[in-house]
Formats: structure tokens, C-alpha cells, sequence
């Protein structure tokens, strides 16, 4: 995070000084609040100057306007109120922070004449700010200015004024544990490998214990007696030790089924002895994203004290080339008893997941599982970067997904699983191979992932294209999205609390 917010929420505030933004309606007369902040005609003017008109996300800005206390006023555009949705209101409190500029001292007035925000909007657009607001630049040290030569404020302070301040405590707690696990997922993403290794990412998901979230860490030993040695075998030709952490959250009733969140973390990923070409493979270092957003997500599970009991399951590895890595060829024998022929070494985190859904499933025995996983480059041929892959067994879980993903704006489209995918990964030696080829790339990798999960609902979120370099969103510019922490909450509050 680049500096600091200070957000407040209240009913009112006086304007002395900074940035005013107020907002705006498509076709509205007026705008609410600013006859005590600029003059009406004042503003009338710049609009018509500016040629604005309210559109979804448009701002006009006055400096220095004539009659008012404020230093700058900023109007920002609403679109039609009718459309407001609780993602809209996420959008426009994203638009808001970009509009920031260097700013320390903001104030934002959002109730308008035609639509207000109730308590579970003003949460969204606060959420909004945080979001855009994050920036991961603690590796610019000789290269930041001071404030003086323009650089970003130490600290920005933010007063959000609406009528439904009183009523949004409860929304705003949760908005604010939501963030909490969306910034701790993209600093994860962000890292670099040097910095973030399987022992330390270990402590980041050991430190959720200060939320109440019970976590477990299985080292190379303990994973040898469990016979996991399809995630072993990934993690063989690193000088760093691999890990599988579980986290646990019970929020729900006592001996409640839990709900299941599996993540594939591998640290750095070289392809192994299968070397990935030169260009590009710096990229490496966020495929963990899906162990991510399991962190992330078990985070604002446990800080807003969500009435469900969970578990999250992070396979943490790095996968390089060395004397002692696996080669193509090899046959590995996973903790569930079948056996892989490994074709690519760069085919590994269905390796990885392989022993972790197979323990998720048998330690826990839970109500569904979930895993994340950035898997496969076939699923960004596919899709591009603006929805992840779903393949799932069961069509009720498919269908919550989707929905969740709606709401959030983290969109899925599901993906197909079959009979005759499953004859790709098929082997002469083995009980399966790691790898189909080329073609169905995405699909065969998610056939792969079933036979380790039995009768149990299921869910298998590709989100190779998303969670690192997608594109920049009215809430995300930053290179580690994040993406799936806000989807699974939805997902688990519509649907399994309460």
C-alpha cells in the first residue's frame, strides 16, 4: 500500500480546505450538497464549459472554485440512477480514489437527489476506494520522491458523508475485513520470489491466528507419511522445503460440515527440467495466486466472523530445475494410491492440488471444495483475461458460482468436463498422465483434477488469466488482482451462513 487511508464515515462534514467530489445523476438538475460548497451557477458553468453530463463514471473538476472553501471540487457522474447497482457503488468508490490525484485531504459527499446510497451501497463504494487506493511500491525506495518534490501523501484522510452513515456499521465492518483479505492476496501475488518462498508465506497464513483462524503446517516429513508424493515431487529440485498449511475457521455450528477452499501455491515455477522460455517467466512468481486468494479469503472469513465453518488447504512448493528435480517421464505415486506418468514438469501444479484435494476431501470430509489455481495458459486462449474458468461437478454449485461471480464482478463461465476428455490424460504405464497435449489444455488438466475428488461437489476455478496482469478495473491497477477473495465471499455468505 502505497501510504495510508484514513477513511470516516458520517452524516455530515464541513468543508475547510482539500478535494471535494460530490456526485451526480445522468439528467439531474442539481447536484445535492453543493450550493454550501460552491456557488450553483459556478458549477453550472464548469459542466457546460466541460461539455459533461453526468455519464457512468465521468468527472469534471473546477480548481480553486470561486466562492467556495474548497481547493478543488471534483463531480463525478453517476449514469442512470435506476442502474445503481451494489457493484456500481464499487465502481464509482474506485472512480472516486482515482480521481484522488495527490490529494491528503478528501471529501466526498454521496447522497444525491435522485439516488442515495443505502448502508450496504455506501459499504460497496468504501470498499470501492480501498481497492483502487492499494499500490504495492515498498521496493521503490531510491527511486520515491519526497512530498515536497510531488510524490503520493504519507497519509490520505477521507470523509465519506451519507445520510445512511448511521445504519452502515455492520456493512462497513464487513467491507473493511473484505479488503483486508483483497490486499493481503494481491501482496502475496506481488511479491517476489525471492522474498516469498513456501516457509514465507507459511507465516503470513500462520498470522490469520491473531483472527481466530486455527492453522496447521505439514512439513516434508509429515507429507512422506501421508504419502503425498505427487506435491513432493514438484517441490524435489528446490532448495526450499515445501509446505501444506491448513487453516481451519469454525464459525458455524459444532460438527457442521465445512465448506472447503483448496490452493495451488507454487511459489515460483522455472517448468522445472520442461524450462519455460526466458521471456516472460519473471511472471512466475504469481503462480501462487490461487493459494492467494484461499489466504484471502479465510482472512475476511474470520475478520467479520462469518457464521460457517471453513477450511482453506494451501500446497506451497517451488519448482526448479536441478539434480534432484523430477523428470519428464518419471511416475509419482499420490497420497489417494493412483499413480501419474509425468510427460512435462511444467504440467505441476495439478500435482500439487492432486494431494491436496485428496486430503482436503479425506481429512475433512466436507459439504463441497473449491480450489483456485492458476493452472493453465490454454484457459487465457480461451476465455482472455476478463472471466476464469469453471469446471464443476455438480450443477447447483456451478450456478451459486456463477451468480457470485455476477455480483462481484469476479465472472466465471463454466467450462465442460467428459468422458472423452478423460481418455486424453489416459496412460500405457500409469493409472493416468499429467499432461493431454495442446489441445483441450484447460479442460484435461480439470479431468485430471476430478479424479481426485470423488462423489464430493466440486469446483475447479482457472484463474491463470485473472489473478495476475489482467487488465486495470475501476477497483484494481495493480498487477496481483486478488481475484476470487470477493467471489467466494459472496459465494459463502449467499449461500452457506445463516
Amino acid at each position: 500500500m502505497a501510504g495510508e487511508i484514513d477513511i470516516k464515515v458520517k452524516r455530515s462534514a464541513d468543508v475547510k480546505g482539500g478535494t471535494v467530489i460530490v456526485l451526480k445523476a445522468k439528467d439531474a438538475a442539481a447536484t445535492a450538497g453543493t450550493p454550501e460548497i460552491v456557488p450553483i451557477d459556478i458549477l453550472e458553468r464548469a459542466e457546460k464549459a466541460s461539455d459533461f453530463k453526468a455519464a457512468r463514471l465521468s468527472t469534471c473538476v473546477i480548481l480553486a472554485p470561486h466562492g467556495s472553501t474548497a481547493d478543488k471540487l471534483i463531480v463525478l457522474g453517476m449514469g442512470d440512477p435506476e442502474s445503481l447497482s451494489e457493484n456500481e457503488w464499487l465502481n464509482a468508490g474506485g472512480a472516486a480514489a482515482a480521481a484522488f490525484g495527490k490529494a491528503a485531504d478528501v471529501t466526498i459527499f454521496l447522497d444525491m437527489p435522485d439516488a442515495s446510497p443505502d448502508a450496504q451501497m455506501l459499504a460497496q463504494f468504501v470498499l470501492g476506494i480501498r481497492l483502487r487506493a492499494y499500490k504495492f511500491d515498498r521496493y521503490k525506495v531510491a527511486t520515491k520522491k519526497s512530498e515536497d518534490e510531488g510524490a503520493d501523501p504519507a497519509k490520505v484522510k477521507v470523509t465519506v458523508v451519507a445520510a445512511s452513515a448511521a445504519d452502515a456499521k455492520k456493512a462497513l465492518a464487513a467491507s473493511e475485513a473484505i479488503a483486508g483479505g483483497v490486499v493481503l492476496a494481491r501482496d502475496l501475488v506481488n511479491e517476489p520470489a525471492n522474498i516469498l518462498g513456501p516457509l514465507e508465506f507459511t507465516e503470513h497464513a500462520v498470522a490469520l491466528g491473531k483472527l481466530g483462524v486455527s492453522v496447521e503446517v505439514l512439513n516434508e516429513k509429515d507429507m512422506k507419511k501421508l504419502g503425498m508424493g505427487a506435491l513432493l515431487a514438484v517441490g524435489q529440485g528446490s532448495v526450499r522445503p515445501p509446505r501444506l498449511v491448513v487453516m481451519q475457521w469454525q464459525g458455524g455450528k459444532a460438527g457442521e460440515q465445512p465448506v472447503a477452499f483448496v490452493g495451488k501455491g507454487v511459489v515460483f515455477d522455472t517448468g522445472g527440467i520442461s524450462i519455460k522460455p526466458a521471456g516472460g517467466m519473471e511472471e512466475m512468481k504469481g503462480d501462487m495466486g490461487g493459494a492467494a486468494a484461499v489466504t484471502g479469503l479465510m482472512h475476511v472469513l474470520a475478520a467479520r466472523k462469518a457464521k460457517v465453518n471453513a477450511v482453506g488447504i494451501i500446497g506451497l512448493v517451488e519448482n526448479m530445475p536441478d539434480g534432484n528435480a523430477y523428470r519428464p517421464g518419471d511416475v509419482v505415486t499420490s497420497m489417494s494410491g493412483q499413480t501419474i506418468e509425468v510427460l512435462n514438469t511444467d504440467a505441476e501444479g495439478r500435482l500439487v492440488l492432486s494431494d491436496a484435494l485428496h486430503y482436503c476431501n479425506d481429512r475433512f470430509k466436507p459439504r463441497l471444495m473449491i480450489n483456485l489455481a492458476t493452472l493453465t495458459g490454454a484457459i487465457g486462449v480461451a476465455l482472455g483475461p476478463h472471466h476464469a474458468g469453471l469446471f464443476c461437478n455438480d450443477d447447483a454449485l456451478a450456478t451459486a458460482l456463477t451468480d457470485a461471480g455476477l455480483k462481484t464482478a469476479e465472472k466465471l463461465w463454466r467450462m465442460p468436463l467428459g468422458k472423452d476428455y478423460d481418455k486424453m490424460i489416459d496412460s500405457k504405464i500409469a493409472d493416468m498422465k499429467n499432461t493431454g497435449g495442446r489441445q483441450a489444455g484447460a479442460i484435461t488438466a480439470a479431468q485430471f483434477l476430478k479424479r481426485f475428488v470423488g462423489a464430493t461437489p466440486w469446483a475447479h476455478l482457472d484463474i491463470a488469466s485473472t489473478a495476475m496482469g489482467a487488465p486495470s478495473t475501476e477497483v484494481n491497477a495493480s498487477w496481483g488482482s486478488g481475484f476470487g477473495v470477493r467471489l467466494l465471499n459472496a459465494f459463502v455468505a449467499d449461500n452457506h451462513e445463516g
